[in-house]
């Protein structure tokens, strides 16, 4: 069986599903998706496709820093958007969270995605091995 260890924080939206925020095997880290939703209220944050891609990257960020990581360990992501015509919107939003160079991705333009949001982003993260 896999060395699998939960990753939970209260500064990132707490599951909304039979799902961890993120599970730590080795010094691989598996980010659930994250939606805008604003850690405390749990309600998804009020503005345009920038807002929320803001709030996702903010999220990420909270649940990489509880695994050990910042979004800088990120080797792959997935961008899932209900439209793709704001795909150069996420890409700007995007390059204020990460440095290159920049983690491999895949964007898919979906139906829906949950409570009507128009963006969610999952991450696998590479840990620096420790001495």
């Amino acid at each position: 069986m896999a060395d699998k260890h939960v990753i939970s924080t209260d500064r990132a939206p707490s599951a909304i599903g039979p799902y961890s925020q993120a599970i730590k095997s080795g010094n691989m880290v598996f980010l659930s998706g994250q939606i805008p939703l604003d850690p405390v209220s749990m309600d998804v944050v009020a503005g345009d496709v920038e807002a929320q891609a803001r709030q996702v990257l903010e999220n990420l960020s909270a649940v990489a820093a509880e695994a050990g990581g910042t979004l800088d360990d990120c080797v792959k992501l997935t961008i899932y958007m209900t439209d793709l015509n704001n795909f150069a919107i996420v890409n700007t939003t995007m390059q204020q969270y990460f440095q290159t160079p920049y983690p491999a991705r895949a964007t898919i333009e979906v139906s829906a995605l949950p409570r009507g949001v128009q963006v969610e982003i999952d991450a696998i993260m590479i840990l620096p091995a420790t001495a």
